[in-house]
């Protein structure tokens, strides 16, 4: 997955302008970039049966890894060249930036033939990911502008088999942070192997997890509020959600080195049964496959810290394409996407990507393991969806002060503190 709080790309976004050079004359082809290694086979099969059903030609051509690929696409967005379907990297402004410089073509208009057809097979918090609402905070036109191909969920991850040899049910994993916690500790003793492991090092996860337990112990409003400026993040409940990650810090569990660990090093960690519990996305599926190791594994929703606020997991769209406004063949490449997301397509790429679907009706086709992430998505939230978006640099300020609790270097209260002063920065007070 790619992290969603890149903003590398930001200050050259700024600079887009509207690709409106000459286009090509019209051929019987459509042109796909992207950036998906693992998925790159199956794109080709389907590009092959899409020729033999419609004799039009799709050819998916792979730019990697995801860096050089962004680079391409803003290059290309610039020079006026992009191809007629492309993905856009990063944040929803990132989107934004695009769609209000005229690269992406609205596809509202589309979406919503035949009684809506063509939305309503997407998960609510799916299609809501590349959707601008009226008055939406990036300025963008109202629309909705991507095709999502699948759907992603971040939920916590545990050992079935390291739970039995510690006596634990491996058909009930935690429901809070106290069940969490004991756990843990308990398989740590047990085994003597790390309670927790996580990609630490990458900022995001962390940033992620702590947006978790604060609109779980908060709520979406007053954490909606700190976003906007009316709440500080000294507020005692920002101190309180800081706090848990130094409890888990001085419980022993943590894995060594984790601010400092990748998340395809914790992924390795743990399908290597080096620990019990590891926080991570739905992707993970077709990760510990391709490792080849026999891992038993289960997923678990947020262990919650308070009852007072329902869960939320950080989960939507986790793949999607766009349509570029100035192509030729833009009506040829609606249908291709519109077809692509038809329940067959996607019962295909469930198979050979181990990806949760984008669309309603392939359920299904799920593996027994994907199927226990299905109630995960009527808990979805996702920075992309929200009526607000934090700035960056908060952002940034939030993320290495969460590694440096979890190093012993600074408290709870100290890191509020900094992340309140970027935010009065940022705010201009």
């Amino acid at each position: 997955m790619i992290n969603p709080k890149n903003t590398a790309w930001f200050l050259i976004l700024s600079i887009l302008f509207c690709g409106c050079g000459t286009q090509k004359p019209k051929e019987n082809k459509i042109v796909a970039w992207h950036w998906l290694n693992d998925r790159k086979d199956a794109l080709n099969k389907l590009a092959a049966d899409y020729k033999a059903k419609t004799g039009i030609e799709v050819e998916f051509k792979l730019f990697s890894p995801a860096d050089i690929y962004s680079q391409k696409v803003i290059a290309a967005a610039r020079a006026g060249n992009l191809p007629d379907i492309f993905g856009i990297l990063g944040e929803k402004r990132t989107l934004g930036s695009f769609v209000k410089a005229g690269h992406v073509l609205n596809l509202t208009a589309y979406m919503q033939e035949n009684k809506n057809e063509w939305k309503q097979r997407f998960y609510p918090k799916t299609i809501e990911v590349v959707t601008f609402k009226p008055d939406n905070s990036f300025k963008a036109p109202e629309g909705i502008y991507g095709v999502p191909i699948d759907t992603t969920v971040i939920n916590f991850v545990y050992n079935k088999s390291l739970f039995k040899e510690a006596g634990l049910d491996a058909e009930n994993p935690p429901k809070t942070f106290d069940e969490f916690m004991d756990y843990a500790k308990k398989i740590k003793a047990k085994k003597g192997i790390s309670g927790f492991v996580c990609g630490w090092g990458e900022g995001w996860l962390l940033d992620c997890l702590a947006t978790e337990w604060a609109i779980n112990l908060m709520g979406e409003d007053k954490f909606f509020k700190t976003i906007k400026g009316d709440v500080p993040y000294t507020d005692k409940d920002w101190v309180e959600v800081f706090s848990y990650f130094v409890k888990m810090r001085d419980s022993g569990i943590l894995a060594p080195n984790i601010t400092t660990m990748i998340n395809k090093e914790s992924e390795d960690f743990f399908a290597k049964g080096e620990a019990a519990f590891s926080f991570n996305g739905s992707w993970a599926v077709n990760v510990y496959k391709q490792l080849g190791r026999n891992l038993d594994y289960g997923f678990f929703p947020l262990p919650k810290i308070s009852q007072n606020f329902p869960a939320k997991v950080w989960g939507g769209a986790g793949t999607s394409f766009m349509v570029n406004a100035h192509s030729s063949n833009k009506e040829e490449a609606v249908k291709f996407l519109n077809w692509l997301t038809e329940k067959e397509q996607q019962e295909f790429l469930i198979k050979e990507t181990n990806n949760l679907p984008a669309v309603k009706t392939s359920e299904e086709a799920l593996s027994p393991i994907l199927k226990t992430l299905l109630g995960s998505l009527t808990m979805l939230t996702h920075p992309n969806t929200w009526p607000y978006n934090e700035d960056s640099r908060v952002i940034e300020v939030m993320d290495k002060g969460l590694q440096q609790i979890v190093m012993g270097l600074k408290t709870p209260e100290e890191v509020a503190k900094d992340i309140q002063e970027v935010k009065k920065r940022v705010l201009g007070k």
